[in-house]
């Protein structure tokens, strides 16, 4: 696997080394040790998989303290723009924003470390979304900021009237409002 260091430090895309022949394909999507010795150690505890169609914007998520996640997201049924914003207010990159576009077809997985929002939007018409989490999910914990504030400024792919997202994820606070790391 190659780990692809991306402008804001520890969030990584990692490309799998993908062997095709007349049977369809291999690769390794997970291999502990290699991910310690390129980003650090990290505990996953859960795996989760979504179902979405086209459209369908979740995100901007975090939980917060010490129940907060890192997440490692790929996509194994058709393709999303991925997206992870610092929201780490000492942070030199707070309030910005790195994304990448996964797919079925080319495989990338993307680190998320814990002190981000993440989200993702459905480019194809559907699209199976999977993630390792290092933290079990609490609902006392959730937290977001709103998918197109205009501080954070994230350019997505879609007519914002095409966005499907839930009612929670509409009264998200601006990141100026949010709570934040």
């Amino acid at each position: 696997m190659e780990y692809i260091k991306t402008d804001i430090e520890g969030v990584y895309i990692i490309e799998p080394r993908v062997f095709n022949d007349q049977r369809g394909y291999f690769f390794e999507a997970w291999k502990q040790a290699e991910f310690e010795e390129h980003i650090g150690k990290v505990n996953f505890i859960q795996d989760n998989e979504s179902k979405s169609s086209r459209g369908v914007l979740r995100g901007l998520h975090y939980q917060k303290g010490d129940l907060c996640q890192a997440k490692l997201v790929r996509v194994i049924k058709g393709c999303v723009l991925d997206v992870a914003v610092d929201i780490r207010r000492n942070s030199p990159t707070f309030g910005k924003y790195v994304a990448v576009e996964l797919s079925d077809e080319n495989k990338r997985q993307f680190f998320i470390p814990r002190g981000f929002a993440h989200g993702f939007l459905v480019l194809s018409d559907e699209a199976i979304f999977t993630y390792k989490v290092d933290n079990v999910y609490a609902p006392q914990a959730e937290a977001g900021i709103r998918w197109n504030d205009p501080d954070v400024g994230i350019k997505w792919p879609i007519d914002p009237a095409e966005v499907l997202t839930s009612e929670k994820d509409l009264k998200q606070p601006l990141l100026k409002d949010a709570w934040l790391f």
